[in-house]
């Protein structure tokens, strides 16, 4: 027979709604009083009804998290990060990898109290609506919900500005050029501006399209540009997984990093500091990503606001060991 309220009430010796209001963490109840009324929970082996509470509370404490995938590195860091916001929040989420449409339906039968939706950019369905708040990261092409996004043209700035600083004039941007791909896209216009910004010189070697973003594109393209008739003196990968490839590619033609090429990565992520070479990477810190979607989502849920809300993160530049300066003459 299943535990119930009452039944730790009379083990606890405590009135019933005493048992309530502390496994609800209710600041009514004595810390004392509460942490003897969980022991006595968990002795008994007690399992709270979800279902009821859902009933009396109006919310199911859920969040659900519409991903498209989770093979990328940088996208499975932040579905962690996001994991652990909506934890600090009493909250539990939900994961789907299906399209978004999809993937709402499903959440409005689980009874979610909110969502998060992320899109890469490279799809644009019709438009779609929730009987609860929605944050998208990146899904610009949704109109109806508040969206979070990163000012990538800025990150490509950055990243020039830096090299440039350093000395390098001849500097390679690899990345995935499909047109289809809008964050990518604003990479590409990011990087082509930085460079006449500064002056710097601009010809076929300054773009390598890796036709994809992961890992092997990038150690591919590389190879490409490295069998070219000159070699530039810094690269700009578009992502984690790309520069983890071309840092393999470089290595590989036993070219010294940073002596005799500088790498900047895109994808602010602990994980670039654990490569082969600790990379210097451009891009808003994963976890600041996580905390402002979140918290806007809280915010909403909190006002049950259905204001439309847009803000664009400003990347940062952290300097790790793959970059070094230049002596031209």
């Amino acid at each position: 027979m299943a535990i119930t309220i009452k039944d730790i009430a009379r083990a606890a010796g405590v009135s019933y709604s005493t048992v309530s209001k502390a496994l609800n963490d209710s600041p009514l109840v004595q810390p004392k009083t509460k942490e003897k009324i969980h022991q006595v929970a968990r002795k008994m082996g007690y399992e709270p009804n979800f279902a009821a509470q859902q009933l009396v509370s109006k919310q199911s404490k859920t969040i659900g998290l519409i991903w498209p995938t989770l093979e990328r590195t940088a996208y499975s860091t932040l579905v962690t990060q996001l994991n652990n916001e909506i934890k600090k929040q009493g909250f539990s989420m939900i994961l789907s990898v299906n399209p978004a449409d999809s993937s709402l339906e499903l959440f409005k039968r689980c009874h979610v109290d909110g969502a998060i939706i992320f899109d890469e950019g490279n799809s644009v369905p019709s438009p779609i609506t929730a009987p609860f708040p929605v944050v998208s990261y990146g899904a610009g092409w949704q109109d109806h919900f508040s969206l979070i996004d990163v000012n990538y043209q800025a990150a490509m700035f950055k990243a020039v500005d830096y090299l440039q600083q350093l000395g390098h004039h001849s500097i390679t941007f690899i990345g995935d050029f499909s047109p289809l791909d809008s964050h990518q896209k604003e990479k590409y216009i990011g990087f082509q501006q930085a460079m006449n910004h500064f002056n710097l010189p601009v010809h076929q070697q300054s773009f390598i399209n890796s036709a994809g973003l992961e890992w092997y594109d990038g150690y591919q393209a590389t190879k490409r540009m490295l069998q070219g008739s000159s070699r530039p003196s810094a690269v700009v990968g578009a992502s984690y997984d790309i520069s983890a490839g071309v840092v393999r590619a470089i290595r590989e033609t036993n070219l010294i990093i940073p002596k005799d090429i500088s790498i900047v990565g895109y994808d602010n992520i602990p994980q670039m500091s654990t490569l082969e070479v600790p990379l210097t990477s451009v891009g808003v810190p994963v976890e600041l990503i996580a905390e402002q979607i979140v918290s806007l989502l809280f915010k909403q849920l909190e006002t049950d606001s259905a204001e439309q809300v847009t803000k664009k993160l400003e990347p940062v530049l952290t300097e790790r060991n793959s970059c070094a300066r230049v002596n031209n003459p």
